[in-house]
């Protein structure tokens, strides 16, 4: 098969095209052929060393070991079976759960032995993958392509939104809302919780698009305004905000967020380090949340609410697999609404 492997840290250029052999199953796990796999930032960190320091870097503290294929939005059919997974679900569609872990239920995407695939294990950049039987679920749609887009980024906003307990017609604040995670949570806040939401773009040609997913304000992070702006369409301080952005936007959120306001950080495309006056913090009853993907249950729960027409994919383009190097150069352009996906070719 063919595959796409990350040789080492660096640049695009550690992204090789190889052909190995299909892998096996093993005794309770599947043979997955990769119809789409969708691009996220993780896969892109974890090539640039961005999750660590020195020579170890991933979601373990021994790092990557490489050569690894990256690709955690899987959507592909089941076509092997190990030895004692049940022979039912051959040829069945399905979207893979994109980690393992010992944790017990609703803990499990903080055990310390979670281990990811596309980082500790091989991923979806590839024609075919292997992963637990257990750990794939029902394709949510009929679209391969469509259904690739949700896994990690839709599990992320998902129980980032679950984190700060959304409320009806409570005001939440959506940073980077035309990336990945970002489109996800304005949809899932709006049209799921039912709260309002004010989506922060760099592009305001994106309005239009952004309200269609469920904003109810369009604001530019460019503005020099941007808290005055807030707190005006807002008419006074607002509820939450989910951030994949981190430094670039942390001392806006503070400053439009209520007394006993929330704060959920799940990204830091704007800068991994910022300045903190912890004043703000305790006079203003702020609580911070720290979020990485999520819950079986919570998977569970998003895809019902896929498959239901509550969430519906967003996606920008999609790219052969053998151009993984350039769609990863793509997928770090400003201006992109929704999700970049790798197609492996017939």
């Amino acid at each position: 098969m063919k595959a796409i492997q990350v040789t080492g840290y660096g640049d695009v250029n550690k992204l090789e095209l190889v052909t190995q052999a299909i892998p096996e199953p093993k005794e309770n796990e599947v043979l997955i052929k990769v119809k789409a796999c969708a691009i996220n930032n993780t896969e892109i960190w974890m090539r640039e060393g961005a999750y660590g320091k020195g020579s170890k870097s991933g979601w373990r503290p021994e790092g990557v070991q490489f050569p690894r294929t990256p690709g955690s939005d899987i959507a592909g059919t089941i076509v092997k079976l190990g030895e004692a997974v049940d022979k039912s679900i051959l040829g069945k569609d399905v979207v893979l759960f994109p980690f393992t872990s010992s944790g017990e239920a609703g803990f499990e995407h903080i055990s310390e032995d979670m281990s990811f695939i596309g980082s500790e294990y091989d991923g979806g950049y590839a024609e075919y993958v292997v992963w637990p039987a257990h750990l794939c679920f029902d394709m949510p749609l009929s679209d391969y392509t469509k259904s690739a887009v949700f896994t990690v980024s839709g599990l992320t906003a998902w129980h980032m939104i679950e984190q700060i307990q959304a409320q009806p017609r409570e005001t939440i604040m959506v940073t980077g809302a035309n990336g990945g995670v970002g489109s996800l949570n304005v949809q899932i806040a709006s049209k799921v919780f039912g709260a309002k939401v004010i989506a922060i773009v760099g592009d305001l040609g994106l309005e239009e698009q952004m309200k269609e997913l469920g904003a109810t304000h369009v604001l530019s992070y460019k503005s020099d305004t941007l808290a005055e702006e807030i707190i005006k369409v807002n008419g006074g301080p607002i509820d939450s905000v989910l951030d994949v952005v981190g430094d670039a936007l942390f001392s806006t959120s503070l400053q439009v967020l209520k007394k006993g306001g929330k704060l959920c950080i799940s990204g830091s495309a704007g800068g991994q380090k910022t300045e903190l006056d912890f004043r703000t913090l305790y006079l203003k009853h702020i609580t911070l949340y720290g979020s990485v993907l999520g819950t079986r249950q919570e998977f569970k729960r998003m895809l019902q609410a896929i498959s239901e027409g509550k969430i519906k994919p967003v996606i920008d383009r999609t790219f052969p697999l053998e151009k993984a190097r350039e769609a990863q150069i793509y997928f770090k352009k400003a201006g992109k609404l929704g999700k970049v996906v790798l197609i492996p070719e017939e």
